[in-house]
């Protein structure tokens, strides 16, 4: 379909990807501190130089200065054009790409559309339900409950749990003053219309927990009930923000609290991943009310080598196992592992790790069976293997769960355990295995002919230099755009109007994106970045944003306040500066009386000018 991508859709789609997750699929990217690093894949290196920030959603490599968000590193990693890296992502996240018609002379622009808001108020609204478990009358019955099972204050805080207080409208009073915000509470999932058109509060009288995607904004809650309502858990609905088949509950908290994971552990609930914390075992995460998915599974094995699922051993906690088992099947690539642990019956990680401690808990999980192990046991149950009649049901039921796992080492052993169980030679059991059918392969040429703005060749990369600290109008200008770029914020604190007297291509990218951040406050780096990618100001940009060494963790706003104001002062300084130069050009000997009090004046002024620059320094 022609059209061109709306800006807004990109935004969004910016807004929805991780950058460490789009590298990682391509990239093997190892934490460093608190980035990720790799060997760079667009030029040869023995040392890795290649730099993934999570917080800024950009990368960069301080070798060759390769650098952008997550759409140019697909262009330039898979060597396609704007449109189909667009598509590609896009994809990944289940969305289609929208077009729309250019523009034509006099036409309206189309509406921007955003989730910042959503993620703005979600935020807004789980510190509310904070002070309420604080301050509330009736939140003594929340914090009873917390305390009964066995949570203290500390871990309260760690997950910013919270007190939804009975009554049907105290979110809508609270946050509703208008159609639009009301709207908003709708679309975040917070407030519910019924069929006679009464809307009213989705959580009441419940303790609540926040729910965090991977960059830790708040996207969704989950609520537990303190009095006889119906469900017990009630998580929020699917909404633009929040897909539960993507989402696990705790894992931002975990990867908080490990630099490296090694090991994820999958429970059935809130509480058992609070509980799990509380007692030193920060690895725990739930899924939210939806089986273990291929989502998932790719997502917790992007970020450590096993994955552990804790179910309980009754009936229902065996089916889930197994649902988390065939999830897991495709993802099992050689060096990844799955194992389950099923508890005794009446038994949850909650209970368990309050009646044995952290150690007999640890000591429990090392008895998890290794998936190869589950999957024979259960799909053994029943079959007289002894008989030849169950050996061939064995193959049977077996084989078409081997031939989900990814071809390599693993799988291979897979079929030799088979082999071993059913008595059958592997050479036989081979024969047996028919091939799998060949994949779709998608539609990548439907991207290409969208009307949409394209990269040209980019030119060959260059090891960039440091940020400028030189006094020149460039130099000052390029040191504010970095601070921008690591601070999108603090563009409220210009005066655009400052920088009228002022001419040159980076004065004019300045303006522009002061212009655009004071215009939408919400813009993120990475989306600073898209904006102008595939043209010389978008290479400029990556190499500042490259350049984090050198930014200030804190004093940004004041920094960047100072090379504002030093800018708007480099007019008049040049102007006094040509002045006394050509003042000097006479001999001060022969200079009228009116002429010497002229250049101390000039001089005292110049003086005043760098004292206040000084000033700022300190």
């Amino acid at each position: 379909m022609a059209g061109r991508i709306p800006q807004s859709f990109l935004d969004e789609l910016l807004d929805r990807l991780d950058i460490v997750e789009v590298v990682d699929r391509r990239v093997k990217l190892k934490k460093s501190g608190k980035n990720y690093s790799a060997r760079c894949p667009f030029h040869e290196e023995k040392t890795p130089s290649f730099s993934v920030n999570p917080d800024k959603q950009f990368y960069y490599c301080f070798g060759c200065g390769a650098g952008g968000n997550a759409i140019g590193f697909v262009m330039d990693y898979e060597n396609v054009d704007f449109p189909a890296a667009v598509d590609t992502l896009a994809g990944s996240l289940g969305l289609d790409v929208p077009r729309e018609q250019t523009r034509g002379p006099g036409g309206a622009a189309p509406p921007e559309h955003t989730n910042k808001p959503l993620y703005a108020l979600m935020e807004e609204i789980a510190r509310y339900y904070q002070q309420q478990l604080r301050q509330h009358p009736q939140a003594q019955r929340a914090v009873d409950y917390l305390k009964q099972r066995g949570l203290t204050g500390q871990i309260a805080k760690q997950f910013d749990l919270g007190f939804a207080p009975p009554g049907w409208d105290n979110l809508l009073q609270r946050f509703g003053g208008s159609e639009a915000q009301r709207k908003l509470l709708l679309d975040a999932g917070m407030l519910v219309e019924n069929d006679a058109g009464r809307t009213y509060d989705r959580f009441r009288d419940r303790v609540v927990f926040p729910i965090r995607d991977q960059r830790g904004r708040v996207i969704a809650f989950g609520g537990r009930v303190l009095g006889d309502d119906k469900p017990k858990y009630l998580n929020s609905p699917e909404t633009a923000i929040f897909h539960k088949g993507r989402e696990l509950y705790g894992l931002y908290q975990a990867r908080q609290a490990n630099r490296q994971l090694s090991r994820i552990l999958v429970v059935e609930g809130y509480m058992d991943v609070i509980a799990l914390a509380q007692h030193g075992i920060s690895n725990a995460t739930a899924t939210l009310g939806t089986a273990t998915s291929k989502t998932h599974l790719e997502r917790i094995f992007r970020l450590c080598p096993e994955v552990l699922f804790c179910f309980d051993g009754d009936e229902a906690g065996r089916k889930a196992a197994f649902r988390a088992l065939e999830a897991a099947l495709p993802a099992l690539q050689d060096g990844r592992q799955a194992r389950f642990l099923f508890l005794p019956e009446g038994d949850d990680p909650d209970t368990a790790v309050r009646a044995r401690g952290s150690e007999g808990f640890e000591k429990l999980l090392e008895t998890a069976q290794p998936l190869e192990t589950f999957l024979f046991e259960a799909l053994s149950e029943g079959i007289d293997t002894d008989s030849l009649d169950g050996r061939a049901r064995l193959s049977k039921q077996v084989l078409p769960y081997i031939r989900q796992l990814p071809e390599g080492v693993y799988r291979q052993l897979m079929f030799q355990e088979l082999a071993r169980r059913t008595g059958l030679d592997l050479q036989s059991l081979m024969q047996l295995e028919a091939p799998p059918p060949p994949a779709t392969e998608p539609d990548t040429e439907r991207a290409g002919q969208a009307e949409q703005d394209t990269a040209a060749e980019p030119a060959p990369r260059q090891r960039s230099p440091d940020i400028p600290v030189a006094r020149g109008y460039s130099n000052l200008a390029q040191a504010a755009l970095a601070l921008l770029l690591h601070k999108p914020a603090v563009a409220q604190l210009a005066e655009i109007d400052s920088l009228a007297l002022l001419e040159g291509d980076d004065i004019a990218l300045l303006v522009e994106m002061l212009t655009l951040l004071q215009r939408r406050p919400e813009s993120s780096t990475a989306m600073l970045l898209g904006h102008w990618y595939g043209t010389p100001q978008g290479e400029l940009l990556n190499r500042l944003a490259g350049q984090e060494r050198l930014i200030p963790t804190e004093g940004i706003e004041r920094q960047f306040a100072d090379t504002m104001a030093e800018l708007a002062l480099l007019p008049r300084k040049s102007a006094l500066a040509a002045q006394v130069d050509k003042l000097k050009l006479t001999n001060y000997a022969q200079m009228s009386a009116e002429e010497k009090q002229q250049l101390r004046e000039l001089l005292q002024e110049k003086q005043k000018l760098d004292a206040e620059r000084g000033n700022r320094g300190r």
